[in-house]
């Protein structure tokens, strides 16, 4: 779901034959309003969904996460299975348990990383499957550091103001106009 950043709905309908595994694998999801968009994948997820399918039998339209009848997980299975997976990891990590931690909080997870490794705002609107990129730009507004380095930019060598003084060519270049 972190790599993706895949919405519940995406993932409970993922079928093992909208993922492509090469030398770069990806994953095609179908969003809302039928948009479809694809999303690389890092190898590792990629080697864990290879063996995984492999564990399953390679059917290119069996469903890529069942049930135990086979069907989709439902969305509160999702959340079932996330939820089971962030009490086992508290005790390695105690800072868990004061967080709330649900599938969307892992797709904004995965749009905050990568806004902060520097990938433009409008690739992430795309990477989710955003209608506009005005829904991304929440995003932006949230990350006080993105501003800090932008207003550490602004800041003139020594953190000193200096007036500015033209030259007597720039004035006389500026007097002609």
């Amino acid at each position: 779901m972190y790599n993706s950043g895949a919405r519940v709905s995406e993932l409970s309908a993922l079928r093992q034959g909208q993922i492509t595994f090469a030398s770069k694998s990806y994953v095609q999801l179908h969003g809302k309003g039928r948009k479809e968009r694809v999303v690389p994948l890092w190898p590792r997820t990629a080697r864990i969904l290879k063996e995984w399918f492999r564990e399953l039998g390679q059917q290119e339209q069996a469903v890529a996460f069942p049930g135990i009848r086979g069907e989709p997980l439902s969305r509160f299975a999702i959340h079932l299975l996330l939820h089971k997976t962030v009490e086992r990891a508290r005790s390695r990590c105690p800072s868990l348990t004061k967080k709330r931690i649900s599938p969307h909080i892992l797709r904004h997870s995965a749009a905050m990383a990568l806004l902060q490794s520097g990938v433009d705002i409008a690739v992430i609107a795309l990477w989710l499957g955003h209608e506009s990129i005005e829904t991304t730009n929440k995003y932006l507004h949230a990350d006080l550091s993105i501003k800090e380095k932008a207003l550490a930019k602004l800041q003139p060598m020594g953190g000193k103001f200096r007036k500015f003084h033209a030259d007597d060519s720039l004035l006389a270049f500026l007097t002609n106009l």
